[in-house]
């Protein structure tokens, strides 16, 4: 599936039927959530069966597109489901259990419910919410695709104002042309200090956006506070500081994205093996020394897009276990053991000596090349390359 978003400027009447539109998806999801709690083992037959009597009790509910409310029903199942997958899964700490919405900030339809201008640069919601027409904003011309082809349309609202989104059921490998082999390989290790560093050597700065951004941020926080009356309803210049802090938060993060989508499509282009470390960011981030700094570096989010574009371009990316990566020698494989301030590899027993980081990112490359040496071989069962040793040298090769 491939995203389309387009940003929309709604006048004040259509922002309030945005907003309803988003609230009643919001009853409809906590309604058959709160129906799953109360009928513990309740199927997806049944909660499609409690938003239809939801559309037939309450006006406002049918008054929203019956896709619409579906899709609030599928997003309940999702969350359902994922909690029961964590739970067979026995993964450790909390399972994910369904919790309600609070402040839902979009709206989905399926293949109804909105209808798009000849042009294509208009979109028009047709359900009784009286959204109306909108102006579609972008350089994404979607002419090129079949109506058919779009399968979901969502309105997003962000702190800097309303976005649609187009899903468009599309391979992201038919939008590109095949790369010409670099015949290259490369691992890679993040850190904090370096954003990563490659086995080539090759150190890629940590930009820092919320550290850089943190000072302007407490700023606006304080000038927020002060203006919050406890116990009474909010006054307007207090909503406006709330919409300037989260307008510098949603910066913040849009300049993370660009930057680990920019550093990730760079190693990708210019690498036909990209190795890296499988962390477990979610684990790291419970040290509360280091938790900031690692969310700030936006590992999770660069994984993410490694992988996209490897898929997209059809390049190989390896996740490989950490384990060691930053303590052995990737020379002599000896083991050297340094704390994380040391920032130098100085191996006591080939005297070799290097970075912390290229270091660590060589023996990712090495663990990299040794997962994928004879994948292929095996799966087609071609030959058994311990078993033909053992054959032409006439020995049991031990592991």
């Amino acid at each position: 599936m491939f995203v389309y978003e387009y940003k929309v400027n709604p006048k004040p009447q259509q922002i309030n039927a945005i907003n309803e539109a988003i609230r009643t998806s919001q009853f409809v999801r906590n309604k058959v959530l709160r129906y799953w709690m109360d009928n513990r083992g309740v199927g997806k037959t049944e909660m499609f069966r409690y938003n239809t009597l939801l559309r037939k009790e309450f006006k406002f509910v049918e008054e929203l597109n019956s896709h619409a409310c579906q899709t609030a029903v599928e997003r309940v199942l999702k969350a359902v489901n994922r909690f029961y997958d964590n739970c067979k899964k026995q993964i450790s700490g909390k399972k994910g259990y369904p919790k309600y919405k609070k402040n839902a900030r979009s709206v989905e339809y399926k293949v109804s419910g909105w209808k798009l201008s000849e042009n294509r640069k208009h979109i028009t919601f047709t359900d009784k919410k009286g959204i109306g027409t909108l102006r579609l904003v972008g350089s994404r011309d979607l002419n090129f695709y079949q109506i058919e082809q779009m399968k979901r349309v969502r309105i997003v609202r962000r702190a800097d104002g309303y976005y649609v989104q187009f899903s468009v059921q599309l391979d992201p490998r038919d939008t590109v042309k095949p790369l010409i082999p670099s015949q290259k390989a490369v691992g890679i290790d993040v850190g904090i200090k370096y954003f990563l560093a490659e086995s080539c050597g090759n150190i890629e700065p940590s930009p820092q956006f919320y550290r850089q951004g943190e000072k302007h941020l407490s700023l606006l926080n304080r000038l927020k506070s002060k203006k919050y009356q406890k116990g009474k309803p909010q006054s307007q210049n207090y909503h406006k500081a709330r919409v300037r802090y989260a307008r510098k938060h949603l910066r913040v993060s849009r300049q993370r994205e660009e930057f680990c989508k920019r550093v990730a499509l760079r190693l990708i282009k210019s690498n036909d093996l990209i190795a890296y470390e499988d962390l477990n960011v979610k684990g790291m981030v419970k040290n509360r020394h280091l938790a900031k700094s690692i969310t700030d570096a936006g590992w999770s989010t660069f994984r993410r897009w490694l992988d996209y574009f490897g898929y997209k371009y059809g390049k190989i990316t390896i996740a490989v276990s950490p384990h060691n990566t930053s303590q052995n020698c990737s020379s002599c494989g000896e083991k050297v053991q340094k704390s994380l301030s040391t920032r130098t590899h100085v191996c006591s027993h080939c005297n070799y000596m290097e970075d912390r980081d290229v270091n660590a990112a060589i023996n990712i490359l090495q663990k990299g090349l040794s997962t994928v040496g004879q994948t292929e071989s095996y799966k087609l069962g071609e030959f058994d390359p311990l078993a033909s040793l053992e054959q032409s040298c006439g020995v049991t090769v031990g592991l």
